[in-house]
């Protein structure tokens, strides 16, 4: 057992997947949560463990206190003290005009995008921090090369919340950076993942890659690099950072 326990939110399908699978392969026990796709969580899982590595997945709402308790208690008792978070759970909502969309969405993605985020880098600074008694560690948070776009036309709610994350990294990073903890953040530009499903954009991915400088979107796996490297010793010196890993965009 290498020690190194790491929690990821929303681990179950596409960057959050791709991150989990990739840190049980470096040695990490991988939490994986999830909130509604059991079977998707489940087969991550399965797949670290095939590998030899340790897992498990926990169901929770991380944008509700009591489930990010529970979810944080629940990783520890089955995988042990958490050493590393990431914060990766989060939504859009369909696309559109912010002057059309509706209370409920704006309600729903700030919950859990901003609210979610914010909870659970709480719980984890309170485990992690030496000024609590923990023994240091690392926070990755996903952002998205949103936060600096905008997203007119799309999901400019979803882009405020992503800016609200950099702030987060930004703003924690320094708070525990004499305290042994690392907050660092990723904000990826058009990547491969089920997300732009939900958008209502017939092929998005497609219309948009040739905007982008490198031609193409990201694959969810070279993502995960960015993130495990943000969370390793190789980045022991890098804190309150926001690495844009956007094909150049």
């Amino acid at each position: 057992m290498s020690g190194k326990v790491l929690l990821v939110t929303g681990g179950g399908r596409g960057i959050g997947a791709a991150v989990c699978r990739l840190a049980g392969r470096r040695g990490y026990a991988v939490a994986v949560n999830y909130l509604g796709n059991a079977a998707a969580a489940g087969a991550v899982v399965q797949e670290i463990e095939r590998a030899g590595g340790r897992a498990a997945a926990i169901a929770a709402d991380v944008a509700q206190e009591p489930e990010v308790e529970r979810l944080f208690a629940e990783a520890e008792r089955r995988l042990g003290p958490l050493t590393h978070l990431v914060n990766n759970a989060g939504m859009t909502g369909r696309s559109g005009r912010l002057d059309e969309v509706p209370t409920a969405t704006l309600e729903a993605v700030f919950d859990l995008n901003i609210l979610g985020a914010f909870l659970c880098a709480r719980a984890a600074a309170r485990r992690l921090s030496t000024r609590h008694g923990g023994k240091g560690g690392a926070i990755v948070n996903i952002s998205s090369g949103a936060a600096t776009l905008g997203s007119p036309g799309e999901w400019v709610w979803y882009a405020a919340s992503k800016a609200a994350v950099d702030t987060l990294t930004i703003g924690l990073g320094r708070e525990l950076a004499g305290e042994g903890v690392r907050v660092n953040a990723v904000a990826p530009g058009l990547t491969d993942t089920e997300l732009h499903l939900s958008s209502g954009i017939e092929d998005r991915i497609g219309k948009l890659a040739p905007g982008i400088p490198m031609g193409r979107a990201a694959a969810a796996e070279e993502i995960a690099e960015a993130v495990l490297f943000l969370l390793s010793d190789a980045a022991s010196y890098i804190t309150a950072t926001v690495l844009r890993v956007a094909g150049g965009r």
